[in-house]
């Protein structure tokens, strides 16, 4: 595995350590302790969850841009919909809940949002080098 690939794996990971003790920290607060002990998944197993699917479509997308760059954004729209796809059935009984755990509801679609959010700086990221966009090249033609 070359260097690239790494330090986009490790960026994916970096950040996702990053969501989750911010958000381990709001769940320690007295105000919402009470309500993150009733979750129906835990933080960690929503978190390695998303940071599986995350490695999953980057290294997809690691793949498919070696063979063809020109592929790498459709395949980010599939995958991203195939995981939306799986998200749903995931957060079906926590919308199902007659309690009204509002604060599951917010916590799962945050961290939805976070993690599609790493996947499409990610992505951009690989598609402005695979370019030829990336700093060195932008600052030489600055000059």
């Amino acid at each position: 595995m070359n260097k690239e690939k790494v330090q986009t794996l490790l960026l994916a990971f970096s950040l996702t350590l990053i969501a989750y003790i911010g958000n381990k920290s709001i769940s320690l607060l007295p105000e919402f302790s009470a309500s993150y002990q009733k979750f129906h998944y835990s933080l960690e197993n929503l978190y390695g969850v998303f940071f599986v699917f995350t490695l999953v479509i980057l290294i997809i997308l690691l793949i498919v841009k070696d063979k063809n760059l020109d592929y790498v954004g459709m395949t980010f729209l599939l995958i991203t919909s195939v995981k939306m796809g799986v998200s749903f059935f995931i957060v079906r009984p926590i919308l199902a809940e007659t309690n009204q755990n509002f604060v599951e509801k917010i916590n799962f679609f945050v961290i939805f949002i976070l993690f599609l959010a790493i996947e499409t700086i990610i992505t951009i990221r690989l598609l402005n080098k695979g370019n030829g966009l990336d700093k060195q090249n932008i600052n030489s033609i600055k000059k």
